[in-house]
């Protein structure tokens, strides 16, 4: 008869080989840490400090405690509400269309097309454009008398004679909304694509076994399979867009007449044109809470999509 034997170990060495493996992780993690704190963390709670204070940078020596009134005169000028409009106008379309046409391709490219390969390494270039490149090549685009947008559609006879897209009110924010969708969609359907290779394929035999259709299969085994991807790239398409800044200052510089005025662009203006920092903080604090209450209301959705 075999006798089993337990090994039971010392509740000291046991203790003492949790403790190990804590301070192992905590080390692991302690550089990474520093750099963010350093990088992230310090010039926020900066930042935030700031904005209570009257700091321009044009009066030596002025750096005064002034309680809330950089706010006070940030809601009072009436600039904020219209930054606010357009960031997230600009932040919604910009996500909405990426994800939609961001998912289209990856479905075509997910299949066996010829020249598959090669479309694939085509559709990243413009993402491996730096962005100032993108906003000059696209201002040069849309130019109202050398620009080739404005000779195709003239041509077409779609337009009658060259508009200024980007002189325009109404036209410039949806002329950086459509560069900015070129300059971002490949990382979309790069993600999405992945999340289409991860798909097993038995799931797609099955359900053609049962006979379901392509809007059935797609509906009720692809996007459920790509719920995590499309949560994690569309978060970080709105990050993304939410803090763009080149695009911006670089084709339109704000304008015409605040039409494409972002938060960042309010607060650069605040801060390194006016040199009024400490105004330039309190816009960068308000802007940072619309990203943080963004974050939780697109979390909270999420969550609720998962229990139901």
């Amino acid at each position: 008869m075999q006798t089993e034997k337990m090994v039971v170990l010392n509740p000291a060495n046991a203790t003492r080989k949790k403790t190990q493996d804590r301070l192992f992780i905590f080390f692991a993690l302690l550089p990474a840490f520093l750099v963010v704190a350093t990088c992230c963390f310090i010039p926020v709670v900066q930042s935030i400090a700031m904005s209570f204070f009257k700091y321009v940078l044009s009066r030596s020596g002025d750096y005064l405690w002034n309680n809330f009134e950089n706010y006070r005169q940030i809601f009072s000028e009436g600039d904020l509400l219209p930054a606010i409009r357009v960031t997230l106008l600009y932040v919604f379309v910009v996500v909405a269309v990426q994800l939609s046409l961001g998912l289209v391709l990856a479905v075509i490219l997910n299949k066996s097309i010829a020249g598959r390969k090669f479309i694939r390494s085509l559709i990243l270039l413009p993402w491996v454009v730096p962005t100032i490149i993108t906003a000059l090549l696209w201002a040069w685009l849309f130019h109202t008398q050398y620009g080739i947008v404005n000779f195709i559609l003239v041509q077409l006879h779609i337009l009658e004679k060259p508009v200024s897209w980007l002189g325009d009110i109404q036209l410039a924010l949806p002329s950086i909304m459509i560069t900015s969708v070129w300059k971002q969609l490949p990382l979309m359907v790069l993600m999405l694509l992945a999340g289409l290779q991860s798909i097993p394929l038995e799931m797609y035999e099955a359900a053609l076994i049962d006979g379901a259709n392509g809007l059935k299969t797609f509906l009720h085994i692809t996007l459920p399979f790509l719920r995590n991807v499309i949560r994690t790239t569309v978060l970080m398409s709105i990050i993304m867009n939410f803090k763009q800044f080149p695009l911006f200052w670089t084709m339109t510089g704000g304008g015409p007449v605040n039409a494409t005025t972002t938060l960042a662009i309010y607060s650069y203006k605040n801060a390194f044109v006016s040199l009024n920092f400490g105004k330039g903080a309190a816009i960068a604090t308000i802007w940072l809470l619309i990203l943080l209450l963004t974050y939780f209301i697109y979390d909270k959705v999420f969550k609720v999509n998962e229990i139901e």
